[in-house]
């Protein structure tokens, strides 16, 4: 009767949970358009405030449109960032510039600093803000990370999705289908290296995303869209063409009245800001008002000079070069100082830390301290970086875990019946070879979600209980044969199966809504909870037939080995393959990497990108690749 009730048991489980969908596929997709809304607000909105050096004063940038070669998007000729500044106000606000946009396609130009991300990053803040229930939201891409070869736009929005908001490739792909994502395209001029220290007029990633993007269409229509590049690279590569049906604007430099504004209202105490102010009122076209004039400059000077020091200072250096050395060399210990921080991390060691990630960035290893910044990557994704530390080292690290691990169960032997005694070592010594075997392979991130929530991940449960019951009744029929004296039976065996089944449907109850994890790390966290259901499975699948029979020692020498075996091996391997990593990397990285980083995006020298982390700008990388450890400073 055991195994009739047992099967049943398990079916009505699957059915019960598979509930069914209510609503056509727009309806649905509007309604998770909304929660994905909430998402991109509460994560850009952080990396909002870290750009705006953790405070809520910010640039009121004034932007003009621009000619092109190709047909362009009708658009008002100038706006500003917010209508909010000083003076009246005669200019459009960034979503009224872009509202009144025809078709709704942006290209955001500027030079270096000149504060294209923190625009774009407005813009998709303030569309959420006002969004209805119709539209699409916005959600930042970093370009760097697309695919150019393998995958189309909408394949680089659901990655996105998936990857950034933790949302099943099912909904995301849906999202996707009806419009309802509006790319903001962060980076154009990050994606193929200089040429001879000069943008690449062939570019062949940029020119095919270019290519992309004009064929990006909604029937007849080109679909809106929102993208930043730097004004050098953009000219070099549309001399011949462009963006396609888009309104292309440049960023004007910051005014001086605007550049006074800002440093005084970042001030805590103006006595030490007045010789600096007092020269830019009366020096609004020299020197040091035109290197001042960019948004990355203004907000590195307020940080460094925020609670000490003598911003005068700066009015002996003579070029925009002397100004930037002056205040990257300040940046980090005037961050450490003035973040709080709990793990006591010291100035030098922050920066020998980010300059060894910096390595990571450099795609040929091969990168000179003198390189251009535009030979580097900026993604940093924690379960990537594990070659950082040398491939053959870690892996070798990896394998000798892998291995050690399922050997712990080995004081178990001593415990056992005497005649069980040989097969349990036999048993663990196998588990031990097979993990370090399977160590030496790295899959894709696995992580705790919801497989009830698609018809694919329905079947993928049914199908995996009924191959565990097949397992488990293969597994106790040989036995039954060929083990002596070991009186199995067929409900044992059944029951071997069905209990694995079983706990693989309840741990679909650990399901998460999407975008619960927004911070980097926690992709290494949901994968090493995704090792859990393998240890399980496979410590009961071994275990219990022995534990019915010997005991529970028994039992446990079997599926503890099996568990431990399985668990890092299959289910958890890149977070197993991480931590391999952190050991081989003990003297240039913390041990505890993520919870640095994530110090460091408070700090503001870094920020977050979905799953990876950046340097909080691209000059700041730059500087800290060409300089492994930390300048003197007077």
């Amino acid at each position: 009767m055991s195994w009739p009730l047992g099967v049943t048991g398990v079916v009505l489980a699957v059915v019960a949970l598979r509930r069914p969908v209510e609503g056509n596929d727009a309806e649905l997709a509007r309604g998770w358009a909304a929660t994905l809304a909430a998402q991109v607000e509460t994560g850009e909105g952080a990396v909002w405030r870290q750009l705006l050096g953790d405070d809520t004063r910010r640039i009121n940038l004034t932007y003009v449109l621009q000619p092109t070669t190709v047909r362009s998007a009708s658009a008002p000729a100038a706006g500003r960032l917010a209508d909010d500044g000083p003076g009246a106000v005669t200019l459009p606000d960034i979503v009224t510039y872009y509202r009144s946009t025809r078709p709704m396609r942006l290209v955001v130009t500027g030079a270096a600093g000149a504060g294209k991300t923190v625009l774009a990053l407005e813009l998709l803040l303030a569309l959420i803000d006002s969004r209805k229930e119709n539209e699409p939201v916005p959600v930042r891409v970093p370009l760097s990370r697309w695919d150019t070869e393998r995958q189309s736009l909408p394949d680089l929005l659901q990655q996105r999705l998936v990857e950034a908001y933790d949302w099943p490739q099912e909904l995301a792909a849906s999202l996707v289908r009806q419009r309802l994502v509006l790319p903001v395209l962060d980076g154009l001029d990050e994606m193929d290296p200089l040429v001879n220290g000069t943008p690449d007029p062939a570019a062949p990633r940029a020119t095919t995303v270019v290519r992309a993007l004009n064929t990006y269409q909604h029937g007849r229509d080109a679909v809106p869209l929102i993208l930043t590049c730097r004004t050098r690279h953009y000219d070099a590569l549309t001399a011949s063409g462009g963006i396609v049906d888009a309104a292309r604007i440049a960023i004007a430099p910051v005014d001086t009245a605007d550049t006074r504004i800002y440093l005084a209202d970042r001030a805590l105490d103006a006595a030490p800001w007045q010789p600096l102010l007092d020269h830019l009122a009366t020096n609004p076209g020299g020197h040091l008002a035109t290197v001042l004039s960019t948004p990355w400059r203004l907000c590195l000077t307020a940080t460094v000079y925020h609670h000490d020091g003598e911003p005068g200072e700066l009015l002996t250096l003579p070029d925009a070069d002397a100004l930037d050395q002056h205040l990257l060399a300040r940046y980090i210990p005037a961050a450490v100082r003035t973040t709080p921080n709990p793990r006591s991390y010291s100035a030098e060691d922050v920066h020998a830390w980010l300059h060894h990630l910096t390595t990571y960035l450099d795609p040929a290893g091969t990168l000179p301290a003198t390189a251009p910044a535009g030979a580097e990557a900026t993604d940093l994704v924690l379960h990537e970086l594990w070659p950082l530390a040398g491939r053959t080292r870690v892996r070798a690290t990896d394998v000798l875990l892998s291995a050690i691990t399922p050997l712990t169960a080995l004081p178990l032997v001593w415990t056992v019946p005497p005649w069980a005694a040989g097969w349990v070592a036999v048993v663990i010594s196998a588990m031990a070879t097979v993990s370090g075997t399977l160590a030496l392979t790295a899959g894709s991130p696995s992580s705790l979600v919801n497989p009830l929530g698609t018809a694919e991940g329905r079947k993928e449960v049914a199908l995996g209980i009924a191959q565990a019951i097949g397992g488990g009744l293969v597994l106790g029929y040989t036995m039954i044969l060929f083990v002596d004296e070991l009186p199995f039976n067929v409900s044992v065996a059944v029951l071997a199966g069905i209990i694995p089944g079983i706990a693989f449907v309840s741990l679909s109850e650990m399901m998460q809504e999407p975008g619960v994890d927004l911070v980097a790390r926690a992709v290494i966290k949901s994968n090493a909870l995704a090792g859990i259901p393998y240890g399980v499975c496979a410590g009961l699948t071994l275990g219990l037939p022995f534990g019915l029979r010997d005991g529970l020692t028994t039992g446990l020498a079997f599926g503890l080995s099996s568990g431990l075996m399985a668990a890092p091996a299959t289910g958890a391997r890149l977070a197993w393959r991480y931590v391999a990593f952190l050991i081989c990397s003990r003297r240039r990285l913390p041990f505890r990497l993520g919870l640095f980083l994530d110090w460091a995006a408070t700090a503001g020298l870094m920020r977050y990108s979905g799953p990876a982390y950046q340097y909080r700008h691209r000059e700041l990388q730059h500087w800290l690749r060409q300089h492994p450890q930390p300048p003197s400073t007077p």
